[in-house]
């Protein structure tokens, strides 16, 4: 029954309500900023769609100044130190030669270190039009900082993300019917080991959050999260966002509230149709089986019996679904009827249909076999129509004698 409750005239009932609430703590008085909102955050989603050549040359750039300065480091640590020889500290001349390989070796692997990060920093100063090198105390260099700094924010909280939409997908399985006992115990288990694992991604996420001064999330906050667009209202890339008002959470909500009710109303003009539809269907149905019992009443008690039990069980829940839809036919905006309208369909075995009486000798006991290749054209065609009239018939009396092996 919760899809009556999701109905769409059940949304204009509640919503409208809500929507005026939290329009009024918004301070919202038209409703046509919402759409101006969606908008804005359109836009600016899409200008998250990837990176921008520029930044991402000036971050590679950041990234190999950092590796040249280590490198530069290296070397002149290597190239600085001695190694002082007295009468108490020599030694042979074989060892002597062997150690002095070693630093050489190492002299030589820093050296070719140091002159290959700086061919990538002249390389790439070559496609950014750098004429003097940055250095830290340059504004460029902190710019570029910031972004790589932003960068393993960024991949932080994709992790994050990936993780917890695991855990919801595992959460869904776990709770699905057809789940059994032998496959939600694994699943438990897995689950723990992906909170253990997003507790540590959290631990990183924030970790990055406070270099940058970001907000920092708790366990408990993040598995709450439901929909990937809270995690895309953290993905603050290059503007601060927390101060736009369809960033709040008051205001997300009054969005997708917003939006649910325009959507309802173009749902409406189809309810209308379809629950006068369900009506006709319930009416009909239990006028179908009704006659049925009654044709083989006399000639066939038993299977008249077992029309009857089939038709107990189909009109089981209709006092309920037409309360439910009559409950509805009083919202506002509701402009149908619960008159039964007449149904188009009334071919064999539909709920529209006239029974008619299947003769139990002419029931095959397996499907028929097509006319042999050799007969003519126009026996072929009437020994196919005649197959095709008992199979219908066949089919409707196994739907009817079904209930026997349901029940």
């Amino acid at each position: 029954m919760e899809v009556y409750a999701n109905l769409a005239l059940d949304t204009l009932s509640n919503g409208r309500a809500t929507l005026d609430q939290l329009m009024d703590e918004l301070g919202v008085s038209d409703p046509a900023t919402f759409k101006l909102w969606l908008d804005e955050e359109r836009v600016y989603l899409k200008s998250l769609v990837c990176e921008p050549p520029e930044e991402t040359l000036q971050m590679e750039y950041w990234q190999r100044l950092v590796n040249l300065a280590a490198s530069r480091q290296d070397l002149e640590t290597i190239l600085s130190t001695w190694t002082i020889v007295t009468a108490q500290n020599v030694a042979p001349a074989w060892k002597d030669s062997s150690a002095t390989r070693k630093r050489e070796t190492t002299r030589r692997h820093a050296q070719e270190n140091y002159e290959k990060d700086l061919k990538a920093v002249q390389e790439l100063e070559g496609h950014l039009g750098v004429t003097r090198r940055w250095v830290p105390e340059d504004e460029e260099w902190q710019a570029a900082a910031r972004l790589v700094a932003n960068r393993k924010y960024q991949h932080a909280l994709d992790n994050v993300e990936w993780l917890v939409v695991s855990r919801i997908f595992e959460l869904s399985k776990m709770n699905q019917s057809g789940t059994g006992y032998k496959l939600r115990k694994p699943i438990g288990k897995a689950l723990q080991t992906r909170s253990a694992a997003i507790r540590a991604a959290l631990t990183q996420y924030n970790t990055a959050a406070k270099a940058l001064g970001r907000r920092t999330l708790e366990f408990d906050e993040v598995v709450k999260y439901a929909f990937l667009s809270d995690f895309d209202l953290l993905r603050d890339m290059r503007q601060d966002i927390s101060t736009r008002p369809w960033a709040l959470p008051a205001a997300r909500l009054a969005i997708n509230t917003y939006f649910k009710l325009c959507r309802a109303e173009e749902e409406v003009i189809r309810l209308n149709v379809e629950i006068r539809r369900v009506v006709t269907y319930l009416v009909d149905e239990d006028w179908y089986l009704r006659a049925c019992e009654a044709l083989y009443q006399d000639d066939n008690p038993i299977l008249a019996y077992q029309i009857s039990r089939y038709r107990t069980i189909r009109s089981r829940f209709t006092p309920l679904h037409l309360r439910s839809l009559e409950k509805i036919s009083r919202l506002s905006g509701f402009s149908g009827t619960l008159t039964p309208g007449v149904s188009v369909s009334c071919g064999l075995g539909d709920s529209a249909g006239v029974p008619q009486r299947v003769c139990m000798d002419a029931v095959p006991s397996s499907p028929p076999v097509a006319a042999d290749d050799g007969e003519d054209d126009a026996n072929e065609d009437a020994d196919e129509d005649h197959a095709s009239t008992l199979e219908e018939r066949y089919e409707a009396l196994q739907n009817i004698l079904s209930v026997t092996t349901d029940t």
